[in-house]
């Protein structure tokens, strides 16, 4: 089980890049009955220097793990937080009460990922990996079958319902929190 406080639940949304998670999450954090604070954890591996290094050819940040680790530590004990990032195995499985994995027809996501302007072969690596449900096995293979959920996240209504999703386990979790011994 999750070392949570009574504080809330620590949720980690990922997906491959362009499935929604962070619309996801900040509609999760403005609609939880409990207090959540959102982590971008990319945008919070920037903000701290948490990165080894920019690949210029990905266009993006390498995170050092272990200092963000570290950095995220605190802000997990503590309860009431969602991790929003397109990776979840380097977190501890101590740390979630659930995972919540975002899917996207690889069709759409190459269209999402064209809007954001990714370089070709950084939109044919993600849509590979959407294809091959990569990150839906890493989190599978990280963590306990019943905490890791599939949700698809194509549409405007698939992003409202997920977020209901949630905040229906979220009133569970409370619900059965006190019962815990």
């Amino acid at each position: 089980m999750a070392a949570t406080s009574s504080k809330g639940p620590v949720i980690v949304i990922t997906g491959t890049p362009g499935t929604g998670k962070t619309t996801t999450s900040q509609l999760l954090a403005q609609e939880s009955p409990v207090p959540l604070k959102h982590i971008n954890v990319g945008d919070f591996v920037k903000e701290n220097n948490l990165y080894e290094e920019y690949d210029e050819e990905w266009q993006s940040y390498l995170p050092d793990e272990d200092r963000l680790l570290d950095a995220l530590e605190p802000i997990v004990a503590e309860g009431g937080v969602i991790l929003d990032w397109h990776s979840c195995e380097a977190y501890p499985e101590r740390w979630a009460d659930l995972v919540v994995v975002l899917t996207c027809d690889h069709s759409k996501l190459w269209e999402r990922l064209e809007k954001r302007n990714y370089p070709l072969k950084k939109i044919q690596e993600n849509n590979e990996a959407e294809i091959m449900q990569t990150v839906l096995q890493e989190a599978r293979d990280s963590y306990p079958p019943e905490i890791v959920v599939e949700l698809q996240s194509e549409t405007t209504d698939d992003m409202e319902s997920n977020v209901s999703r949630i905040i229906q386990w979220i009133e569970a979790w409370q619900s059965n929190k006190g019962q815990a011994t």
